[in-house]
């Protein structure tokens, strides 16, 4: 990807989130809405003296787009990994649930009244947001 297909993407939404709308940092992704698949293999760089991973193709090529593509923290990327908006969406809902299961931590701060659960749905800033760009 070039330089400006990148700063073009990071630009969509003012250097904000697709996801979450925070602030864009160094090492910001770059986010395919409709996955794209790619096939990785690893080969030995002589330069470097070490393996690297290089895309030997990918399936469904034709989504490397900016329209398909969102500016992204790292963590929501990997959070949401080659998921569906709406799986990623159920997954984030379903958070809270996990956290009162397993998260002592999380329960105790809930009681002393630092936590508040709310019901609300997932809404991502790109959809309560108009494009910047």
């Amino acid at each position: 990807m070039k330089k400006s297909q990148r700063e073009a993407i990071r630009l969509k939404f003012n250097n904000k989130c697709a996801y979450c709308g925070c602030e864009l940092e160094k090492g910001w992704h770059v986010d395919e809405l409709l996955p794209v698949r790619r096939n990785w293999t690893h080969e030995y760089d002589e330069n470097k003296r070490k393996f690297v991973k290089k895309i030997t193709g990918a399936v469904h090529p034709e989504r490397f787009n900016i329209d398909n593509q969102n500016p992204s923290c790292a963590s929501c990327n990997i959070n949401k990994h080659s998921d569906s908006l709406e799986t990623f969406r159920a997954n984030i809902a379903a958070y809270i649930k996990h956290l009162n299961e397993i998260s002592t931590q999380y329960k105790i701060a809930k009681r002393y009244g630092l936590i508040q659960e709310t019901n609300k749905p997932v809404v991502f800033y790109f959809e309560s947001r108009p494009l910047d760009g």
